[in-house]
């Protein structure tokens, strides 16, 4: 079978088998690990082709439409999954998975690109000024999200009122620093994002094709996840894992499977100014994009999703907030620095593992 231009993905060609597998398997077997495990190895190539028709399709429309592309459809995947959780009410599973999210991109992402890329050369660089305004913004999502924390522990109140409009009125505010960081990138600043920003690359994928790839990825991007979110309860009780290290530690890394590709291909080729723009900036995309969309979307259903985390969450993001901020200081990386990365997130996961429900 001639492939065409998705000739050099034939390994996520080859792993889409998985997709009409996990429909058979639902009819057979019904909701369950086996259909959890299937339906989330399936996504993983979807997240894959979604990632990359969009990195087509930014190329052909430039830098600023480019930048709304990826705003758009940059998280897809943990948006479409997170979207079919709060229908079936798992809002802690949703806030969960944004934190792991968060997480995921800020240590794994991050510590395997460098991890990789410093295998293969001793030292690479990329622009401090860059990252550093990431990291900024990475900041401000955190206090924007350790306040509605902080009024439950001062208060005692954990529902009510005044959580709902507290978390509706941070989320319109942390969406409203994420569109003006795209204004700032993309437009007064630009000059600072040249290397993420304005890369001359040829697209590979006519415009039709990276659009029919983009609509089709998102249509089983969408049956998929409606799977998992189905068999995920069944699976949780089945492995005897808590709804919070399902959230913060599968489901996010399901996610997040085009990121962990496309930025460790990245660091292994030496544009490293590229795989860390992609591992901060989806970092920030969930903090201040997803996340407050999702507070807006659960207005559509029976229970409004507060921005009230857990403290370990908050200590777990405000933690992982710091390491990278001191490993991203110096514009410079290197294997040693991406295996600490690594290792963090290894302790924050195992930490997950033993927490309470």
């Amino acid at each position: 079978m001639d492939l065409g231009p998705l000739r050099p993905y034939s390994w996520a060609v080859a792993l889409g088998l998985f997709v009409p597998t996990s429909w058979v398997l639902e009819v057979l077997l019904g909701p369950g690990v086996i259909v959890f495990a299937v339906a989330g190895v399936a996504i993983i190539p979807l997240a894959w082709f979604l990632g990359l028709a969009t990195e087509e399709l930014g190329k052909l429309a430039g830098p600023g439409v480019g930048g709304l592309l990826n705003a758009t459809f940059g998280n897809a995947t943990e948006l479409i999954i997170a979207v079919f959780a709060l229908a079936s009410g798992l809002t802690e599973v949703v806030k969960a998975s944004l934190t792991g999210s968060i997480i995921g991109n800020a240590l794994l992402v991050l510590g395997l690109s460098m991890l990789v890329g410093g295998l293969r050369h001793k030292t690479q660089v990329f622009s401090r000024e860059a990252s550093g305004i990431q990291v900024t913004m990475l900041v401000v999502a955190v206090i924007a999200l350790v306040m509605p924390a902080l009024y439950v522990l001062s208060t005692g109140v954990r529902t009510g009122l005044a959580l709902q409009e507290m978390s509706l009125g941070i989320a319109g505010m942390l969406l409203v620093a994420y569109a003006l960081g795209l204004l700032f990138s993309l437009r007064t600043h630009r000059d600072i994002f040249n290397p993420v920003t304005e890369v001359v690359e040829r697209p590979r994928w006519a415009p039709r094709f990276a659009i029919a790839v983009l609509v089709v990825s998102t249509g089983l991007v969408a049956i998929e996840s409606e799977l998992l979110v189905g068999s995920l309860e069944a699976a949780r009780k089945s492995l005897g894992l808590t709804d919070l290290f399902v959230g913060v530690i599968i489901v996010a890394i399901v996610g997040n499977a085009a990121e962990h590709g496309s930025a460790v291909l990245m660091a292994w080729r030496n544009k490293m100014d590229l795989s860390v723009a992609v591992a901060t900036t989806s970092t920030t995309q969930v903090a201040l994009f997803v996340a407050p969309i999702l507070v807006f979307v659960s207005l559509l259903t029976p229970r409004l999703m507060t921005l009230d985390f857990e403290i370990f969450e908050l200590a777990s993001l405000a933690l992982s907030t710091a390491i990278v901020a001191a490993v991203v200081s110096d514009g410079r990386s290197n294997w040693y620095e991406g295996a600490l990365l690594v290792i963090v997130y290894a302790v924050v996961a195992v930490a997950f593992l033993f927490h309470p429900p």
